[in-house]
């Protein structure tokens, strides 16, 4: 966003071992939160996906809390999750030793998106937008007017 020119969000956490948020935040679009759950609330209240670089213990806990409350059913939508890293995440996380365990069901894994590139994230995401959005029309052309407004209220 910032090299186009465009306004960037950040989230950041107050840490003792970080300063401020990155310098290509929007700076009336930069917010610092105390708690962890708070900012991880905000993050997911309207998030439309979830890029991920290389991280450590938070970066992995804010990853796993989106797909935990997708796959619980607190966040209704499902959010394209795009990693930046194929090698890092997939050497830090085995991912079908979580389906293989029963601990994730197959749909759960598949939403996961491994690139390497910016480019490829951004096409990644953007696509994937794209094809939810598509079936998210495709279904509320099927639905009644009353169940459509109880849908988009609920």
């Amino acid at each position: 966003a910032w090299q186009a020119n465009g306004p960037s969000v950040g989230f950041g956490i107050s840490l003792p071992f970080e300063d401020r948020l990155n310098p290509y935040v929007t700076p009336e679009l930069g917010f610092e939160f105390h708690y962890f759950f708070t900012r991880k609330f905000w993050m997911c209240y309207k998030c439309m996906g979830l890029v991920v670089a290389p991280g450590g213990l938070g970066t992995c806990d804010e990853l796993f809390e989106l797909m935990t409350l997708m796959q619980t059913g607190k966040i209704k939508r499902k959010l394209p999750i795009v990693l930046i890293g194929k090698k890092f995440w997939q050497a830090c996380i085995k991912w079908e030793a979580f389906v293989e365990y029963g601990m994730i069901s197959e749909s759960d894994a598949s939403q996961l998106i491994f690139v390497d590139t910016a480019e490829e994230a951004f096409e990644a995401l953007t696509g994937r937008l794209l094809k939810l959005e598509a079936e998210e029309e495709e279904h509320h052309k099927h639905l009644s007017p009353k169940k459509l407004r109880v849908q988009r209220t609920g």
